[in-house]
């Protein structure tokens, strides 16, 4: 099938002249998840993974993803011609540095330039001199007879009891940034950005409950362009009362002809074809960015019980898991749907924060693993089940990951799991001065991996939306700046943050165990401010592949201190048979 539709994707190049296309995995919007309009590369590719770039010439066909995605990738491209190119490794070319390779002047590299920023399309053209560019056809929807349509669900408003600031007091903040920036506009393109702005809310996405649209804030008005039939009266007239004007969804494109004042925007989110009608700009983050990630105190303390809730939904799963494996077979794709309910089981929960990751043993060395309902994968009561999900509550989104011990394992694999659980306490009983950036601690959670020559590639964590993306800028942990990810900002007090060190053993094992933490103040003295961490996450580490030997004293009371709160929190909503057993689940090693 993937021949097929390369097939069909090369003889439409060809009448438009085009000797490279290049597909990111995009929306209009710069979103990490899209919905499935947008999925062009998986559906030229067969590769299913959240991130990823292909490149398709006359005679070659390539797809670039990170360490995340490495053994899934591999596998998904076998049989589709579609070559692996492994970002970040030794020998492996830069997608621009293939490009450079292959389109020599006078030949053309067409692009839709609706999903592709203006940042990275000008820094193609500065690398590809003399290439002519054809930014205005999306070829791959020219061959996509049956694509899905762009989601019409139903927008709603996001109560100031949950958001903790009114949509006024945000835009009166965000143009003061104008006024510094000294801009009379300014496009936003992010729909995390927009909602957070507005205090709506969504279900155009996955797992973020975000809204398609644009936005074009002034100093006295707010045009909001979104496909009119999803908002309610109720929302109208919440909006109006704000200056905010609903447009049609593709009106900025004409919009944006008429202003010729001074527009504030980043080119690493807007779109290179919206850009492009820009007379005069500034550019820089988006100031919504910084703004969205420091916590209120609203947020941070309904964040709180957030967890709770969804603290006792996963420690009743792991109750369920443990018990339920002693008497038969379960498959991946059951557990993972079983974690579902548990958590819809509470009212306040939407679902999920992201699509879950259940993987038993080696399948656990796939960083983004998904179980699959159609080719079963069963679990014994024996090894180990890797599990990171989260959900989207009224009180803000969770994320966290617990690797579960279902039977009998080896010292080996105890050994590298005791080495994880110490990364992610490295982080969270951290104490650090002021300005320190995920960079600076990163160390704490990666030592222990490191210290047998093993490192995971990737992150170790990111920043969390409140009730918007699982994943958000600008803060993070990470050992070396990746200018993409943009998470490597000074920590802030507000600012929530996951914590999931691992270890990733091909056709083996992975094993990683997360947190989430928000960022506080402690005390200030002559040396300067000192910062710390909270942890919000509130679920039982697994005992029973812990080498308590292992571990540094500090490190045993930090972990024997954590499931006493555990315990105390979560047992008045266990009936008898967890509470016994949630009793030996935080006991103190």
């Amino acid at each position: 099938m993937i021949k097929e539709r390369l097939a069909a994707l090369r003889k439409q190049m060809k009448e438009l002249s085009m000797d490279a296309y290049y597909i990111p995995t995009a929306d209009f919007h710069e979103s990490e998840y899209v919905c499935e309009y947008f999925t062009c590369r998986k559906y030229m590719s067969g590769f299913t993974g959240s991130a990823g770039v292909m490149v398709v010439t006359m005679d070659h066909a390539g797809l670039w993803t990170d360490g995340r995605y490495f053994i899934q990738a591999e596998n998904q491209l076998k049989d589709t011609t579609v070559t692996l190119y492994r970002m970040g490794q030794e020998g492996v070319p830069t997608v621009t540095e293939f490009l450079q390779g292959v389109l020599q002047e006078g030949m053309c590299l067409g692009f839709d330039g609706r999903v592709v920023n203006s940042l990275y399309a000008n820094q193609l053209k500065e690398a590809l001199p003399g290439v002519n560019f054809a930014i205005t056809d999306d070829v791959v929807g020219k061959i996509w007879t049956d694509r899905p349509g762009l989601p019409d669900g139903e927008v709603y408003i996001l109560e100031e009891k949950w958001s903790g600031e009114s949509c006024a007091s945000k835009l009166n903040r965000v143009r003061e940034e104008m006024k510094n920036r000294q801009a009379e506009y300014h496009v936003l393109t992010t729909l995390d950005d927009i909602c957070w702005v507005l205090n709506v809310r969504g279900t155009d996405s996955v797992a973020s409950p975000v809204v398609l649209s644009y936005a074009l804030i002034g100093m006295d008005t707010m045009t909001w362009y979104v496909n009119e039939k999803k908002v309610p009266a109720s929302v109208r007239e919440a909006l109006a009362k704000d200056g905010v004007e609903i447009r049609p969804y593709n009106d900025i494109y004409e919009d944006m002809k008429t202003i010729t004042e001074t527009v504030l925007y980043d080119p690493k989110k807007v779109n290179y074809a919206l850009s492009a009608l820009i007379k005069n700009s500034v550019c820089a983050d988006n100031p919504e960015v910084l703004m969205k990630a420091i916590k209120n105190e609203t947020e941070i303390a309904n964040l709180r019980q957030c967890h709770i809730m969804d603290g006792v939904a996963v420690t009743k799963f792991i109750y369920w898991l443990k018990h339920e494996i002693q008497k038969r077979e379960i498959t991946e794709w059951e557990a993972a749907e079983k974690l579902s309910w548990f958590r819809a089981q509470n009212e306040n929960c939407f679902g999920g924060s992201f699509g879950t990751i259940g993987a038993y043993n080696a399948n656990a060395a796939m960083m983004h693993y998904s179980p699959s309902k159609d080719k079963p994968v069963y679990m014994k009561n024996s090894g180990m089940y890797l599990v990171d999900s989260g959900g989207q509550y009224w009180q803000g989104s969770t994320d966290i990951t617990r690797t579960i011990l279902l039977g009998d394992i080896c010292d080996l694999w105890k050994d590298h799991y005791t080495r994880v659980v110490r990364g992610m306490i490295g982080i969270s009983k951290a104490q650090f001065l002021y300005g320190c950036r995920g960079l600076n601690l990163d160390i704490l959670a990666r030592g222990p991996v490191w210290d047998i020559d093993i490192d995971y590639q990737c992150g170790t964590g990111h920043g969390v939306g409140y009730l918007l993306n699982i994943h958000e800028a600008p803060n993070g942990f990470r050992w070396r700046i990746v200018p993409e990810r943009n998470d490597s900002c000074v920590m802030e007090a507000g600012m929530v943050t996951t914590i999931e060190p691992g270890v990733y053993i091909e056709n083996s094992h992975g094993i990683r165990v997360e947190n989430e933490v928000v960022c506080e103040k402690r005390g200030k003295n002559e040396y300067g401010q000192f910062m710390g961490f909270e942890t919000l996450t509130v679920c039982p580490i697994d005992l029973d592949a812990i080498l308590p030997e292992e571990m540094t004293k500090s490190e045993r009371k930090w972990l024997n201190d954590y499931h006493a709160y555990v315990y105390k929190t979560l047992l008045p909503f266990m009936n008898e048979e967890e509470a016994t057993w949630l009793q030996t689940a935080t006991r103190s090693i």
